[in-house]
């Protein structure tokens, strides 16, 4: 991202606290003697239920969100769904990775959360 009069700054993997730091960092080298530098989030990228929910689809994210809130957000799992077996599959450097999650484990922005279908 770029500001009038910090310049460039790589925003891409830090934290709010710690891109918030890098802008008063760059404030303080030249043009403000002691900066106070506020950083929040607006939206995030959504995240997707799948399989053996009432509604499955796409739904806003929102943070310290768990399997479990996701799965409430989509309807509840279905009279079929295997209630304890849920798939994440989620981007880790770019490469998307899948792991099965307890239901009170949390879920990212991005995140696809797959219920399955039970056998009995």
């Amino acid at each position: 991202m770029t500001l009038p009069l910090a310049g460039a700054i790589q925003a891409r993997g830090l934290t709010t606290a710690q891109l918030s730091s890098a802008i008063a960092g760059r404030l303080k080298s030249g043009y403000v003697r002691d900066p106070s530098v506020a950083v929040e989030i607006e939206t995030y990228r959504p995240f997707f239920v799948l399989g053996e929910v009432t509604f499955p689809g796409q739904y806003p994210y929102v943070p310290n969100m768990t399997v479990e809130n996701a799965i409430a957000i989509a309807g509840g799992f279905t009279p079929r769904a295997s209630k304890d077996k849920v798939a994440i599959t989620r981007k880790i450097q770019g490469v998307p990775t899948r792991s099965t999650l307890p239901l009170r484990s949390p879920i990212r922005p991005g995140d696809t959360v797959e219920i399955s279908e039970r056998w009995f």
